[in-house]
Parts: C-alpha cells; sequence; structure tokens
C-alpha cells in the first residue's frame, strides 16, 4: 500500500492532467448529447460522470479532510456543496462542469507556484572534501602530506594548498605566496594576492603556487560553512511569509449559503414548493462557485510568466512576480552584474622615455606566459607584436621578471620603496591614489617606466536601466566587495542612489534586512555563489544567468537568462502590469458571478445554463490573461 502511495505521489500531477483531459471530452459529449435529444437515454450513464469522479471526487473528499481534521472552510466546501446538490437535482453535466473548472484552476495554481531551490545543496558541493595535512606541522623537512577529511581538520593544523586547489578551511598564510580567487565568497572578479600573514578564506581557490596555511577555524565553522547556515535560515525566514488562507472563501461560503438558502426558502414559500426552492438554491450554490475567482490569479501569473519568458525572463513562481513587482529598492551586485566581470585595460601611463604603445608591447611580452586574469588584459590590450624574451621567471609576490635584447624588465605589483629586488626605487613611486583600479607596472633594471590601469568596464547599458529604474520610483543601491574607491566611481558614474563597498556575503545580508526592517521591499540583483545568501535573503532575488553561478541562480526566484541589463526594467515592468491585470479578472469575475447569482434567483437561469453561464465567465479571464502574452512594455 505504501509503495502505491509513494507511485501515486510521484505521478500524482500527470494523473490530475489526465484526468482533466478525459473530463473535458466526456463533458462535450454530454453536452452534445443532450442537445440532440439523448438526454433521457445516457440519464444513468451520462459522461458527464466522468469528470463527476475524476475531477469533483478529489474536490468533495479534500473539503471533508479540510472541515475535519484542519477547520478549514475553503472554496471547495462551496464546490462540494454545489456538485452534491446538483447530482440530486440529477444536473450531472452541471457538477461535472463545476468540478472540471475548478480541477483546472487548481492546475494552474500548482503550475505558478513557487519551486523548491537547490541553491543551498550547491553551496554545500563547493565545500572542499578532502585537505592535505602535514603531520610534522611546520618544521617537518619530510614534506610528507596525509590527505584528511576536512571535517578531521584540528585548530593550528598546517595544510598545504596547491595550485588550483580549493582552501579547505579558513587560515593564515604561514609559507609562501600566492593570487587567490576569492570570487565564490566576496564577488571580486581579479584574484587577490595573498603573502605570507594574511588570512585566506575556504571555499576559494589557490590559482599559483604551493601555500602552506595554519588553520584558525575548523571545517565546521568556516566561512562557507557559515555562509551555508545564514542561507538556510534565511530560508527559514521566508518560509514564514506565507499568504494566509483564502480568507475571501471562507466568507464567500457563508454569504453563498446564506443567499442560496433564503432565495430557496422564499421562493418555495411563495410557489408552495420545495422541489422549486431547493432547485434555486442549488442553481445559485453552482453560479456562486468561484470558477472565474479561481482561475483570475493563475491564468494572468502563467500569462505573465510566459511574456516574460519570451524576453529571456524566466520567473519561478506567481509569488516571485508579485515579489518583484512590489519592490521598490533594486539592490545591485557590482561585479559580473552591472560590471563585464571582465578586467580591461582602462589607461596606460609612461613616465619614461618609451611610448605608452612600447610600454604595454613590452609589458605583454613579459605576460605571455602567465594565465593570470591581469596578464590577459595585458595582452587583449597589446596590439604589436610581441618581442622575443629570455630569462623569464617569476618572483613571488612581486612580478615577472624578463630580459629583452640584454635589458632586465620586471612586470608586476606596484612596488614600495626598497622592496623591489633590493634595489632603492625613486621616492614617491609608490602611491595608493589609483586604488580604483588593479595596476600593473613595469620597471626597467629597478626603474619605473610607467603604469597600466586595469578596471572591470562597466555593462554599456547599465547607465540607461538605472534611469529606467528611476522613473518606475524603484531605489538603486549597489553592494560589493569591492574597496570604497572603486565602488564611488561606479556608483557616480551610474548614478546610483547609495553603494556599499568592501561587503562581505553576510555585509550583504544584513543590509538587505535593515532596509526591510525599515518597511522597504528589496529586489537582489547578483550573478555569484557569494550573492546566494543575499538573493535568498531579499523580498525578491532574481540572478543574472548569463555568467552567473548556479548556486545564485537556484537561490534566485527570477533570472535574467541573456544577462542584459535592458531586461531589468521590464521586468519591473512586466511583473507591475500582470497584477494590475490579476485585479482586473478578480473584480471582472466577481460581476459575472453576481450578475449569474441575481439571475439564477429571478429564475432566468437553471442549473444548466447556470454553469454554462459561469463557465463563460471564466472563458472571459483566460482571455483577458492570455492577452497579456502579447503586451510590451
Amino acid at each position: 500500500m505504501s509503495k502505491l502511495s509513494e507511485w501515486y505521489e510521484e505521478h500524482s500531477d500527470r494523473l490530475r492532467l489526465i484526468f482533466v483531459i478525459i473530463s473535458g471530452i466526456m463533458l462535450a459529449a454530454s453536452l452534445i448529447f443532450s442537445w440532440t435529444g439523448n438526454a433521457e437515454k445516457i440519464e444513468r450513464l451520462d459522461p458527464a460522470w466522468a469528470a463527476i469522479i475524476l475531477c469533483g471526487l478529489p474536490i468533495v473528499l479534500g473539503a471533508i479532510v479540510g472541515l475535519v481534521k484542519e477547520h478549514d472552510i475553503t472554496a471547495d466546501v462551496l464546490v462540494a456543496l454545489a456538485l452534491i446538490g446538483s447530482l440530486i437535482l440529477k444536473e450531472f453535466f452541471a457538477a461535472g462542469e463545476v468540478a472540471f473548472i475548478m480541477q483546472i484552476g487548481s492546475i494552474l495554481e500548482d503550475f505558478t507556484s513557487e519551486r523548491a531551490k537547490k541553491g543551498i545543496s550547491k553551496l554545500i558541493k563547493l565545500t572542499p572534501k578532502k585537505a592535505n595535512l602535514l603531520p610534522g606541522g611546520l618544521d617537518d623537512k619530510s614534506g610528507q602530506v596525509k590527505v584528511i577529511d576536512a571535517d578531521q581538520i584540528k585548530l593550528g593544523d598546517i595544510l598545504q594548498v596547491r595550485a588550483g586547489e580549493a582552501i579547505p578551511v579558513d587560515g593564515r598564510i604561514v609559507r609562501g605566496s600566492s593570487s587567490v580567487d576569492q570570487s565564490a565568497m566576496t564577488g571580486e572578479s581579479i584574484p587577490v594576492e595573498k603573502n605570507q600573514g594574511d588570512l585566506v578564506m575556504s571555499g576559494c581557490i589557490n590559482q599559483n603556487g604551493l601555500i602552506l596555511i595554519e588553520a584558525v577555524k575548523t571545517a565546521e565553522d568556516s566561512s562557507l560553512q557559515r555562509m551555508i547556515k545564514l542561507a538556510e535560515s534565511a530560508d527559514a525566514q521566508k518560509a514564514k511569509i506565507v499568504r494566509k488562507a483564502n480568507i475571501w472563501a471562507a466568507w464567500l461560503v457563508v454569504i453563498s449559503l446564506t443567499t442560496a438558502i433564503v432565495a430557496g426558502t422564499i421562493i418555495g414559500m411563495q410557489n408552495d414548493d420545495f422541489w422549486l426552492g431547493f432547485t434555486r438554491a442549488v442553481t445559485v450554490l453552482v453560479v456562486f462557485c468561484p470558477c472565474a475567482f479561481v482561475l483570475a490569479t493563475p491564468t494572468a501569473i502563467s500569462a505573465g510568466i510566459g511574456n516574460a519568458s519570451r524576453h529571456g525572463l524566466l520567473i519561478q513562481s506567481g509569488e516571485a512576480l508579485e515579489r518583484i513587482a512590489a519592490s521598490n529598492i533594486a539592490v545591485f551586485d557590482k561585479t559580473g552584474t552591472l560590471t563585464k566581470g571582465k578586467p580591461a585595460v582602462v589607461k596606460v601611463q609612461s613616465l619614461s622615455e618609451i611610448s605608452e604603445k612600447e610600454l604595454v608591447r613590452i609589458a605583454a611580452s613579459g605576460e605571455a606566459l602567465s594565465n593570470h586574469p591581469l596578464a590577459k588584459a595585458v595582452m587583449d590590450y597589446n596590439k604589436e607584436e610581441l618581442y622575443e624574451v629570455a630569462g623569464h621567471r617569476t618572483i613571488a609576490g612581486q612580478g615577472i621578471e624578463f630580459e629583452i635584447s640584454g635589458k632586465k624588465y620586471l612586470v608586476g605589483r606596484l612596488a614600495g620603496p626598497g622592496e623591489l629586488s633590493a634595489s632603492e626605487l625613486t621616492a614617491g613611486e609608490f602611491s595608493d591614489e589609483d586604488d580604483s583600479s588593479s595596476l600593473v607596472a613595469l620597471y626597467c633594471d629597478s626603474r619605473l617606466l610607467g603604469k597600466i590601469y586595469i578596471q572591470d568596464q562597466i555593462k554599456e547599458n547599465a547607465g540607461e536601466m538605472i534611469h529606467q529604474l528611476k522613473e518606475l520610483n524603484v531605489r538603486t543601491v549597489m553592494l560589493t566587495g569591492d574597496n570604497e574607491k572603486t565602488a564611488r566611481l561606479v556608483a557616480e558614474e551610474l548614478g546610483l542612489d547609495d553603494f556599499l563597498a568592501n561587503c562581505s556575503p553576510e555585509d550583504k545580508m544584513n543590509y538587505i534586512k535593515k532596509q526591510e526592517a525599515e518597511g522597504n521591499k528589496v529586489a537582489m540583483f547578483g550573478d555569484g555563489v557569494n550573492d546566494s545568501l543575499a538573493l535568498r535573503s531579499s523580498f525578491a532575488g532574481i540572478a543574472m544567468g548569463g555568467i552567473g553561478s548556479d548556486a545564485a541562480i537556484e537561490s534566485a526566484e527570477a533570472v535574467i537568462v541573456h544577462d542584459n541589463l535592458d531586461a531589468v526594467p521590464y521586468l519591473f515592468k512586466i511583473s507591475r502590469k500582470t497584477q494590475k491585470r490579476i485585479t482586473f479578472n478578480l473584480c471582472l469575475s466577481m460581476v459575472i458571478n453576481f450578475v449569474a447569482v441575481a439571475l439564477a434567483i429571478s429564475g432566468i437561469l437553471n442549473a444548466v445554463w447556470g454553469a454554462l453561464f459561469h463557465n463563460c465567465g471564466s472563458v472571459l479571464v483566460v482571455i483577458s490573461a492570455f492577452l497579456l502574452l502579447f503586451w510590451k512594455g
């Protein structure tokens, strides 16, 4: 029995759809038979019974369970009463039609409901499972490495991290230096140079060079694990924001029952005919069934989501669409969202007799064998043929040393006085005034020849997107892991309302919580794993899917597939348009219901014609929603 239950649970959605299709065919057959004068022949085997059993029986059982176990009065109660009353009157088509329409509404509602996300599992997959332990510690000269499970790491353990490996726990570098890709945790597109004494975070990637780290936290307490726990906590909070049970349904049941009983009693007493009064009461129940009302929301949501998908916007649920429409603050990650996520040369400054073109050519010749993102940016910028170099070697923490025609060059970071090959440099060559860009410096025999400024470029349409959001009365904010000066320059160029720099994933989440505590509703736009926590914590999370991570996409409620910022304002427009259409459809359905009730009480509509009339209302609501598919913002 349990296996049968599991099988049904697994295939229930498909079975419901099959039942609805069969019911629709049988209802059409019932209607055709009655119109062709064969109603009496099929009274006992009316095809409408298929709809009554396949679509109606689950509604009746659900209403009984809701009343008995949960003491919950829903629209299903009203439908069940109308269905039972129609069966007593032997109006099988009316009973089947009401059940059929309600099941269609239920399927559409489930189709547009929120789908489970897997962002947390993606974060968990980032967690390194193994670590290279030096059993003898830092003083062990044997070089033996023992591979252990990451959760066995103890505080103070010395771990070896090779190039290309993920850092297993939060630690401090005790030997070596390297570039570390921190994009998973901070969103920085450019790897950060880490030297002895610097802290490194779990989940980040050691890009080049072997480093030894001392564990300062256990795997369970690492930055990545804390991020996972916070994401789970954010999900739990969001789960509390559930719409209240359909309060209107309880009132609708009370109003419809009262109307039916009063109308039936008065008409029965006036005509001294109980059966006539009962018939009118059942007809009122049939036309009062909220089929059009139930269809109004899911059909509009389906059309809105369909319209959005045609523009490369994947909205995961009707609730997500509603959240986006209600948001009044748009928060953006910088790297990969407002910027291209790819470092590029923005300025070249020659401080010697050589031209800027020559400066880039020499630097590119030395960088040719490096896979560092900054080196690639210099290579992409250079348009000249490379020089033949000799004596190419990497100097840890400084750069690449090489020779061209007997001259010794070094390309790498801008050094401080006394740092470069133990040579004296001219005072003032080191400056932090350019901290908004990553710098590549070129030296010849310890003399600074010039600087190459590299930045993550702003997307061409970012400024126009921000302008359009302001016209929609949406406040724009940028949260980034980059430094203050870089963030300020981007914010000023785009005209953002506010920004926050040096943000960790936890900082972003706390900013969002603060805004929402003040009564604002935040729509968060991000693309990286580091954004997944903010996406899950925000009122509405939207992932930029073109270059985004799987964790970000599955933590979000909507995805901009093509990564085009032009779609951001449209996302707000279509969401708000859909909400307006839902309101219109609800009002239309209620007007149709009340007109039908008046006609039923007056005797103009019987149960069958009442079912057809209120079916026309459902069709009008669906057509109204369908037109939303072709709306162009």
